[in-house]
């Protein structure tokens, strides 16, 4: 699988026509301003300089009324400075403290207190003394404490609410810090100008307490084993660059030693619009946006910006081995180091990760995976600005060592060089790759995040969109004389074994007063943004009879939309059987994938999928099996039939089966070791009981005693089963019929599923804690509820009170236990709908801290549930979110068939959001006090807490409720 930090998927339609295109730079002026292009571009993107040296790209798509925007900055944590590593990312999180004008109640008194606080930091980092730098950080916490009294939290979260924002994040990584929103085509102006005053004179406000949200942060980095295995193998393989001697989060002790100063410095050295970008992708015009970028923005004023320099790595003589012991599975990664990204070899490098490994053909996909030789597998190019990497990661089967599983690998490596692989195998590629660029291409979000990832990474726009056409005319010797060059015994080997965590630095919990958030006031620059004029979009409600057509395949109801875009299309088989029928039901359709016919094999049948550039994938949930078909229109009879003979005339096979149950005790086996699966395994348990959807699977011993012949019986039943078939694509209704009838024959009567196993929530009656042992840093907590069963007319409530209590960094939840007493780096709390109307609602909170913050953390969240603070302005600000929401948000192509067949478990013929968006002004603080008081204040709970005895023992567990500390085969069922 390659995964190109500049994610060239830039092809269209043009490219599937395998049309010889030339691309080239070319210039042009529109609106006062001048622009360049490059020619035969599907994207048709525009790229400005404006006066003061800022890159402004645009590229336009009115398929939703929406846009996705990006403020880029080619600085991270490469150019941290040696002795703040850490600093680019949590300058990154306090960009979103607001500045002189916003953020603040009164800049004027707040000013001179974080003055103080700035100048108490500088204290705190050059004393040693651990006396006085407690009593430092004393002082610290009283003046931000006092400051905080003229803040405002989360203001811009607020004003992007506001406006209809979603997705509003941001992220740093070795060479890019960028900040995100997706906002209404209607609010672009709103945004431009927010965005111009969040770079003008950010202020670094509430600094304590968003540092202990970078703490929690780099407390999950080191709970996360893969995380550790990629630290070892960047140091080991960067020896001198920062890419290995740098890690973006930073280290312990210099985030225990920031500096508001060099923080400071760092933004004035980087943060100039020279070096920074405004991506903007969607329903925009050109001429007014580039205009009103201009005005914006033309205050900032450029500045050198120093280059990164470095010396170059010396060559790798001989493998260098390391080792990182965790209690999570057993896995290694091995890397070997290629040219950067502007190095004539990139395209073989992102062709060779492909021919390694695509998910389907790849060399590593059909010799390893397929055969479970490996339980997985994958190669990963990773093209960065001064380097590359080839990356390898595999998991080993039950009983594999870790070395042997390595040696597995070497042997494709070494077939690799000698050229032994199918000589289709390139143009395969390249086939799947235009078909990948199509779906990139026309989504708005994509452009825009390829359009990114090309300013950050400094290549050249021309070079990502001939990339495909460029790969077409490499050749298998071009391909062999590159694993020769590159792959030899230079690389870098990080076995992950099972074991203890390794004593690590952790970072303390220091006493922190709770700082004020004054959530229900504004600024007045946020007032101002809130008048300025926009034109509401209305919004667009899907009418199911006509935006959806219906037909028949004998029995079979078909749900038809139309591609009216590209030459795209999507089938499914929706058959009305599930693992509550059957559980052996899922092994079937995983040991399929490992299965061939009497004229095909099952690595003879993946690659002619791919050949056509299609897709099958099968799947079984608890009421149903999907199979799910993609890939151009014009290969749809090929793919359909492929499919159809495939489960129609599928043979057993005992020594895939003995792979196959191997394989599946492994992934058994390593599911007990990972502390996300054992949450989610623990909540199935707290909601429905000793007997529920997760651990409703068979035992060790009903596995071992399957047999082939009772899986490729279920296979081969699956289409007499009820069904309903969905298409989305280029071909009318008629025509999908007519071709579908010879392909797939509806049964004149479906056969009957075993009567399905039931699942009914539990009724909570009384405080309980269920508590799960696991070698972990932080205490992740959760807080369960079931509550009444489904009714639709509670639908606009809900939304509203989600928004306001638990769902976004502007609600309650996040505003108290991160923003204010900064205890957990994640925190939210849901009230969620069942998946179909027979059942109950359940309410689910969730914080992630440090053990000794768990007393504190739960306190905070209990509070909040038993005394909901009212806050009228937020209420509306909950209002406003739910309604732009459903204004700007467009249900289309295939979406529109899941959206009907996921009313349809409710009961519901009409689109739910027309309903929510009539009733959501209505709604009163009166309204979310009764809900929560009647629901959910000082009512009993299921708390589940995941955490290490060493650090959060279980005496100090009991006040909450009764305690049971659960074994991992009572939740598992194995």
């Amino acid at each position: 699988m390659t995964k190109r930090l500049s994610f060239s998927w830039m092809l269209m339609l043009v490219a599937v026509l395998a049309v010889a295109q030339t691309y080239r730079w070319q210039e042009a002026t529109s609106g006062g301003y001048t622009y360049r292009y490059v020619t035969n571009d599907p994207t048709h993107s525009r790229f400005y300089t404006l006066r003061n040296g800022l890159t402004v790209i645009l590229t336009h798509s009115n398929k939703e009324p929406r846009i996705q925007g990006y403020v880029a900055v080619k600085a991270g944590s490469k150019t941290d400075p040696a002795t703040n590593t850490g600093l680019a990312h949590y300058l990154e999180h306090l960009m979103f403290k607001g500045t002189d004008k916003y953020g603040t109640q009164n800049w004027e008194k707040e000013k001179p207190l974080l003055d103080q606080v700035d100048a108490l930091y500088e204290r705190y980092n050059s004393t040693t003394n651990e006396a006085e730098r407690k009593q430092i950080y004393r002082q610290i916490d009283a003046v931000a404490g006092e400051a905080s009294k003229y803040s405002i939290s989360n203001e811009y979260d607020k004003m992007m609410t506001e406006m209809g924002a979603k997705g509003t994040n941001a992220f740093t990584s070795f060479e890019q810090t960028v900040y995100q929103d997706d906002v209404p085509a209607s609010s672009l102006y709103k945004y431009l100008a927010v965005q111009a005053e969040r770079f003008r004179n950010p202020v670094f406000r509430t600094f304590h307490t968003e540092l202990e949200a970078v703490y929690e942060e780099k407390n999950i980095s080191m709970d996360n084993s893969e995380s550790q295995v990629l630290e070892t193998l960047l140091a080991n393989l960067f020896q001198k660059h920062n890419y290995g001697q740098q890690t973006t989060i930073g280290t312990v002790q210099h985030l225990k030693n920031p500096s508001l100063v060099e923080i400071r410095k760092y933004f004035n050295t980087y943060y100039v619009p020279n070096n920074m970008a405004i991506i903007l992708s969607g329903d925009l015009d050109f001429d007014t946006t580039i205009a009103r970028i201009d005005k914006e923005f033309a205050y900032m004023q450029p500045r050198p910006v120093p280059g990164y320099t470095f010396a170059p790595e010396a060559p790798i003589a001989s493998p260098i081995v390391k080792e990182v012991v965790s209690p999570t599975p057993e896995m290694f990664a091995m890397a070997y180091r290629l040219p950067g990204n502007k190095h004539k070899d990139v395209k073989l490098a992102q062709l060779v990760g492909n021919i390694l490994s695509n998910g389907t053909a790849g060399l590593l996909d059909l010799h390893l995976v397929k055969q479970q030789k490996l339980q997985s597998a994958q190669a990963i190019t990773y093209q960065l600005n001064d380097y590359g990497i080839m990356l390898f990661v595999a998991t080993p089967v039950k009983g594999q060592t870790l070395e042997q599983a390595q040696a597995l690998v070497m042997q494709q490596i070494e077939d690799l060089k000698k050229g032994n692989f199918d000589d289709d195998l390139i143009p395969s590629i390249v086939n799947n790759l235009k078909l990948q660029e199509i779906k990139a291409v026309e989504s708005y979000t994509s452009r825009a995040e390829m359009l990114m990832t090309c300013f950050t990474s400094e290549t050249d726009w021309k070079d990502e969109i001939a990339f495909v056409n460029d790969l077409s005319s490499i050749t298998k010797q071009e391909v062999v004389n590159f694993a020769n060059k590159y792959f030899a015994d230079n690389y870098v080997l990080v076995y992950k074994r099972i074991g203890e965590n390794a004593p690590t630095e952790k970072i303390e919990k220091p006493e922190i007063t709770p700082v004020q958030t004054n959530a229900d006031k504004r600024s007045h620059f946020a007032v101002q943004i809130e008048k300025m004029p926009v034109v509401a979009t209305n919004p667009v409600f899907v009418d199911f009879d006509k935006d959806m057509q219906k037909g028949a395949l004998g029995k079979a109801p078909v749900l038809y939309v139309q591609n009216k875009d590209n030459s795209l299309y999507s089938l499914q088989y929706r058959y009305k059987v599930g693992t509550y029928n059957d559980p052996k039901l899922a092994l079937a359709l995983q040991y399929m994938q490992m299965l061939g016919t009497d004229k095909l094999t099952s690595q003879q049948l993946s690659k002619e999928l791919y050949k056509i550039a299609s897709s099958v994938d099968v799947s079984a949930s608890g009421e149903y099996v999907t199979v799910s078909i993609s890939g151009l229109q014009e290969n749809f009879q090929k793919a359909v039939a492929l499919y159809e003979n495939w489960v129609a005339n599928v043979r057993p096979d005992v020594e895939a089966l003995k792979a196959f149950k191997a394989g599946v005790g492994q992934v058994r086996s390593s599911n007990k070791l990972e502390k996300d699966v054992i949450m989610e395994a623990l909540t199935n348990y707290a909601i429905y009981g000793t007997r529920n959807p997760f651990n409703h699977t068979l035992t060790d011993a009903q596995l071992e005693a399957i047999t082939s012949d009772e899986l490729v019986k279920r296979i081969k039943s699956l289409n007499s089963y009820e069904q309903t078939i969905l298409y989305y694509g280029p071909s009318p209704l008629n025509e999908v019929v007519n071709m579908l009838k010879p392909l797939h024959k509806v049964p004149a009567r479906y056969a009957q599923p075993a009567v399905a196993k039931e699942f009914s929530k539990l009724t909570q009656t009384k405080n309980q804690v269920y508590y799960v042992d696991t070698d972990i840093l932080q205490a992740n907590i959760r807080w369960i509820r079931n509550t009444d069963a489904y009714n639709h007319t509670l639908s606009p409530l809900l939304r509203v009170y989600n928004s306001y209590f638990g769902g976004g960094m502007g609600s309650l939840v996040f505003q108290t236990i991160r923003e204010s007493k900064a205890l957990a780096y994640s925190t939210f709390a849901t009230y969620s709908a069942p998946a179909k109307k027979n059942s109950k609602y359940t309410f689910v909170g969730y914080v992630g801290t440090q053990a000794d913050k768990f007393d504190n953390a739960v306190t905070a969240m209990n509070e909040l549930i038993n005394q909901m603070p009212q806050l009228e302005n937020n209420l509306a600000l909950a209002k406003m979110e739910v309604k732009q929401d459903i204004q700007n948000q467009r249900i289309t192509q295939d979406a529109i068939l899941g959206y009907y067949l996921n009313l349809q478990e409710y009961g519901l013929r009409e689109d739910i959001n027309k309903y929510v968006y009539n009733h959501v002004d209505g709604i009163t603080m009166g309204d979310l006090t009764a809900f929560q008081n009647s629901r959910l204040a000082n009512k009993p709970y299921t708390y589940l807490v995941v955490a290490s005895k060493k650090r959060l023992p279980l005496s100090e567990l009991s006040k909450l409720g009764e305690v049971k500390e659960l074994t991992l085969e009572e939740l598992f069922g194995y």
